[in-house]
Parts: structure tokens; sequence; C-alpha cells
């Protein structure tokens, strides 16, 4: 069989291709990773992230914390439920300090994981939990009403709550009045029938495929983060969302330093997510750096007004927005006993 000759030019594309591929092999082994969940880290920021770092996405972030261990896993992103799953030998603290420069006070005790000792969490994003309606401009239209929506009448078995009975609790503690950050609001003698009410109402506990519930038209409403929901206004005229003034639980999403050696990540990168065009394009997948509004301004006024206070609340419904630390044994069983007694 006669072989075909190279031109010139083939030649040298190919030698040039294979010096590219034995520069890449040569560091490939060693190169830190940064491991994140699938749909928990913008695009757009991972594919700027530095050489040598390498992007490592996996499927949860169960095998996030898993492989988190493993030499190359230099920086993980986990939200902050799972991160708090994590004990302090497992994590040193985050470096570089400057990143956690100019956040706001309520990612204080976040960095922590709400422990004494160094911050060992960069958190880049937070939000709140919001209820998204499905051709319901009549509730849609009630916002006084509140987390109350919740039980209209309507929406029994049309309802789609978080999977977390520590979230729903906190629902129906905000339907009363209160929230968690009120070491009292357990004892309220009516939480456990409220909590019953707001239970028959759901369709389902399942905030990962609620969305397809409501987009399908099995169910007409739904509580679930404000990441997933504000990209969905732009897009689908059908879907309204309120928060409601008393507020909300807030979610978070971190950065974290497993122990062992490490590179740390450049102070650039990590800072980029603060400004335009970056910021943009972060707020339009409904991730939130938690900055001070002002510093946010120019970004935020791209959305229409009712949207970008769901992005950012103003500063009185922040305010009564909080973030859930973890729970001590006796608090998760207070929980469970709760949580079963309403199922009862």
């Amino acid at each position: 069989m006669t072989v075909p000759s190279l031109t010139r030019r083939q030649l040298l594309s190919l030698s040039a291709l294979g010096a590219v591929g034995l520069l890449g092999g040569c560091g490939d082994g060693q190169a830190p990773q940064l491991l994140s969940s699938r749909g928990q880290f913008p695009a757009a920021w991972l594919k700027r992230l530095p050489s040598p770092w390498q992007s490592r996405r996996l499927e949860s972030a169960a095998a996030v914390l898993q492989a988190a261990q493993q030499p190359r896993s230099a920086l993980v992103q986990l939200g902050d439920g799972w991160a708090q799953t994590l004990g302090p030998a497992a994590l040193q603290a985050f470096e570089p300090g400057a990143a956690l420069e100019g956040l706001l006070p309520q990612s204080e005790a976040v960095s922590r994981l709400f422990r004494d000792g160094s911050r060992v969490a960069l958190p880049w994003a937070f939000g709140t939990w919001l209820l998204l309606l499905r051709s319901r401009p009549d509730l849609a239209a009630q916002p006084a009403r509140g987390w109350g929506l919740l039980l209209d009448p309507s929406l029994k078995q049309k309802l789609v709550l978080p999977s977390s009975p520590r979230l729903v609790i906190e629902l129906a503690l905000r339907q009363l009045g209160s929230s968690s950050a009120d070491p009292a609001a357990l004892a309220d003698p009516r939480l456990p029938a409220q909590l019953a009410r707001l239970r028959c109402q759901a369709l389902a506990f399942d905030e990962r495929d609620g969305l397809n519930l409501l987009l399908s038209g099995r169910a007409q409403a739904a509580v679930l983060p404000s990441q997933v929901v504000l990209p969905l206004l732009r897009r689908d005229l059908r879907l309204s969302a309120l928060l409601p003034s008393s507020g909300s639980p807030l979610w978070w999403n971190l950065l974290l330093v497993p122990a062992g050696e490490h590179p740390a990540p450049a102070l650039d990168w990590l800072r980029e997510c603060r400004s335009r065009p970056m910021l943009d394009r972060l707020l339009s997948g409904g991730w939130v750096p938690p900055l001070r509004r002002e510093r946010l301004g120019a970004s935020l006024a791209l959305w229409p007004k009712e949207q970008a206070l769901l992005l950012y609340p103003e500063p009185a419904v922040l305010e009564r927005c909080n973030s859930l630390p973890p729970l001590n044994g006796s608090e998760r069983q207070r929980y469970q006993r709760l949580w079963d007694q309403a199922a009862a």
C-alpha cells in the first residue's frame, strides 16, 4: 500500500500538536484541581481558571466530598450544608485571605462554618429560597400573604416543598411570624399543627426534580433556591416568583481548601467574579456574590426591578433572612421529633 506524502505545512502542524501534547502530559499528573458538582459552579468563571489549575466536575456534592482528600484536590466547591459535614481537621484556613475582604457581615460566620477558629471557606455566592408559581397570577397578586400562600386551598397536592425537613420547618415558622434565629421558636405550641397543615399541601418534597413537576404542570408552586429561579423568569413567561417580606433561609455556595499542601488559587481569579463583565454573567445565572448592594448596582440595573429584588433583597428583607448553622445531636433529634409528629 502506498503511503501518501505529507506537505511541509502538515508536518509543521503535527510537530506543534505533538509538542503541546508532551507539555500538557508532563504536568497533568500533578496539576492542582478545583472540584465542583455539576451545575453548581458558573461555567464562564470556571473557564477562566488559570494554568496550571484544572477543573474537575463531579455528579454530586457527595462525590465532591468523597474526592476532596485526594492529593490533587486543592480547592473544592460545596454548598453550606454539605460543607458543614467536613470536620475541622479536613480543612485549612482559606488562602489568600485577601479574597475574604469586602464581604457582607452575614458571611463572617459562614466563612468559619459557624465554628470558632480560622476562616476556612470563601462564600462566593448566596441567595434566598423563593416561591415560584406557574400560571397563577391570582396568587402572585397577593404578596402580602407571604409564606401563608403555601396553605392556599387551591395548592393542595399542587405544591413542591424542599426535601430538607429543616427547611420545611423553617417555612412553617415564618408562617407563624418567627424563624429558627429565635432560640425559643421551636417551642411554639402552634408549630406542630402548622407544620402538619403545610405537609398536607405537598405533592412532593423534592427541590432537585421539583422544577420538572412545576414545568410539566403537575405542580403549580414550588419553593426553590433563588439561583434556580431567576434564570427561568427571563425565559418562561408562565412563571412568577415571590420573596415574602418576612424573608427566608439563606443558602451559600463556598470554596474550601482541603487539609494538606496545596497551592493557593490566584487572587485575581477569585476576585474576577466581583467585577464586570464576569459579574454580569454570574448574575445572569442567578449567582450573587455576597457584597454590599452598591458594589453590584450596575449589574443589578440590567434586571427588571422586581427581579433585581429577588436576586438581592432590599435591606429590610435581607435582615429577616437567616443562615442555618449545623445542628448538634439533641437539636437534630428535636427537629426529627417535630417532623414525625407532624406526619402522624
